[in-house]
């Protein structure tokens, strides 16, 4: 950036390289819509009105936005490569994203982030990260990786580094673990913001946790939830995810008082998601379409995340900011027709501009470290009764039950009649054999098993199934792929979708992979399974931070005691 030669074109004595004229431009500061031009010189917005410019593009009165910024997401949730990644939501107006790469630091550790940043270079969209603060997420799992506050103080510099990602170890904050508060300290010395994961924390204990510096939450579930976090003084992302809807609950607590506190958020968003609904552009529109002011909605995605990360360059179209911006017609219902990054027009019409580079995609080496032959899925009866992994259906809470357990042959076994199936996380890490066996009630197998490497958040292997020789079918297909997922039936993989990267991430198109998903969501749906994304729920099940009922590869955990908890219960 040439301030020198900026100033001299905003003050009109050079031609600018860029003039959008006849723009609806939409101002997210005073929330007015004004039809007027802007110049762009070197990349940035440089003024209002009239300027001589090297290029003149007339918009006809059709709508100028600034780009949109996805202020939480895993972009290892679109099991694309940051490459395709871009290509795939550029065209929807995501010029920006602040995105943790949890997932894969839980696999490869700091390697893992070092990845994540050198693939971010030369892409046409502005990626920028938070720290994984949660690597492993707790102590009742196995991790490839532990990152430690002695790591993250080596990163923080980096100027791609806007914040301390999630602060998913609530407990630890609010009693003072030492290392959970190194590494707020950390965040706090850098002046960086502290993204919370808190969900249902109420009362004292999330005024112990801001307290502590956190400022924003994406775990809301109730509109009473996000607003007492509100008032507390948080930051609200309003998730809506593949596997997460919190959207229509969540809407009522944004009005005038309160919208520039909230912004919207992707999270985790699978390939038929992106392609098919969209980015934060979908999120935009259903927004709309359930009575937020357009424009409200709007500034929910730029000018509040950008503020938020201090990325005082992004989040307008205004003098001083980054030409990202995008343009549409329908105000009510944003179809974006084209997109700008840095001036140069990146996506018209749905595509990519085919004179746009993206860098080549970087391959890792596959981290599968699983002996087969060593793996046994069966559960001897301890006793009648056992505990219950229940779905509760588009969200990645669980509840938990009791029933009584189907016994053959002094075994527990699944019982697909009742939609009781045998769920086991296969540790692959480090090879210690360790298999945590449980049964698992709402995905609806009658037939087959089902397996994936994508496991939040240590990424061990899940497998479930109606019978233990599909299941090891299913882990082995997972096992030679070097990650990725798996339907199998009568001890044949029926549908598969290698993921080499870490076993979480492809280095195809996303078009592709969605392909492959689409296929395995099919044959999930033939084998019985009831679930919109059955693979999208699996992953989420060993996630030891998410009440209430979860499974590790040491076993059950009960997330509300924070403790592991035994199969079988007493009669």
């Amino acid at each position: 950036m040439n301030l020198n030669e900026i100033i001299k074109a905003a003050r009109g004595e050079k031609p600018a390289d860029l003039l959008i004229t006849n723009a609806r431009i939409i101002n997210v500061f005073t929330g007015d819509i004004v039809t007027d031009s802007f110049a762009v010189s070197d990349g940035y917005i440089i003024g209002f009105g009239d300027y001589q410019a090297r290029k003149i593009i007339d918009v006809q009165n059709r709508f100028v936005a600034p780009g949109f910024i996805d202020p939480h997401l895993h972009i290892e949730s679109s099991m694309a490569c940051l490459t395709e990644f871009a290509r795939a939501v550029l065209v929807h107006g995501t010029t920006s994203v602040v995105a943790d790469p949890h997932e894969i630091a839980n696999v490869l550790g700091k390697d893992g982030i070092t990845y994540m940043l050198q693939s971010a270079e030369g892409q046409p969209m502005n990626f920028y990260f938070t720290l994984s603060s949660c690597v492993p997420a707790t102590d009742m799992e196995t991790s490839g990786a532990i990152i430690n506050a002695a790591d993250l103080k080596t990163m923080m510099g980096n100027e791609r580094i806007v914040a301390l990602a999630e602060m998913m170890n609530f407990p630890g904050v609010i009693n003072g673990n030492p290392e959970v508060l190194a590494k707020i300290e950390a965040a706090r010395q850098h002046r960086k913001p502290i993204d919370g994961h808190a969900p249902g924390l109420t009362g004292q204990n999330l005024y112990a946790y801001l307290a502590a510096g956190v400022r924003s939450d994406h775990e809301c579930t109730t509109a009473h939830e996000a607003q007492e976090k509100l008032k507390a003084g948080m930051h609200i992302m309003i998730r809506q995810a593949t596997g997460a809807r919190n959207l229509k609950e969540l809407l009522p607590v944004v009005n005038d008082k309160t919208a520039r506190r909230v912004m919207l958020c992707t999270d985790d968003r699978h390939p038929h998601d992106l392609l098919e609904d969209g980015h934060i552009d979908a999120i935009v529109r259903e927004a709309i379409g359930l009575g937020l002011d357009p424009v409200m909605a709007i500034q929910m995605v730029t000018v509040n995340a950008a503020e938020y990360f201090r990325l005082d360059h992004l989040g307008a179209v205004a003098p001083g900011r980054q030409a990202d911006f995008m343009v549409f017609a329908d105000l009510s219902s944003p179809i974006i027709e084209q997109v700008y990054y840095r001036g140069f027009r990146v996506a018209e019409n749905g595509e990519m501009r085919p004179e746009i580079e993206t860098p080549q995609p970087i391959a890792v080496k596959p981290s599968m470290n699983v002996k087969l032959k060593k793996i046994d899925f069966s559960i001897p009866a301890e006793s009648k009764q056992i505990r219950v992994i229940d779905i509760v259906p588009d969200q990645i809470v669980t509840q938990q039950g009791i029933e009584d357990a189907m016994l053959s042959g002094g075994l527990a076994v699944s019982d697909p009649s009742r939609d009781l199936l045998k769920i086991a996380v296969v540790e692959r890490h480090k090879g210690t054999g360790n298999v945590g066996k449980a049964f698992l009630r709402g995905l609806g197998l009658k037939r087959g098993a089902l397996a994936s490497s994508v496991a939040h958040d240590s990424h061990n292997i899940i497998v479930v199934g109606t019978t233990d020789a599909d299941m090891k079918t299913a882990l082995e297909a997972v096992v030679e792929m070097g990650g990725g997922l798996a339907a199998v039936l009568d001890s044949i993989p029926v549908a598969t979708l290698p993921l080499p990267i870490a076993g979480l991430m492809s280095l195809d198109p996303v078009p592709k992979i969605r392909e492959q998903m689409d296929r395995l969501i099919a044959v999930s749906h033939e084998l019985g399974s009831t679930l919109n994304d059955p693979f999208m729920t699996l992953s989420f099940l060993a996630l030891p931070v998410i009440p209430e009922l979860k499974i590790t590869d040491i076993g059950l955990i009960d997330v509300n005691q924070f403790k592991v908890v035994p199969l079988f219960v007493d009669a």
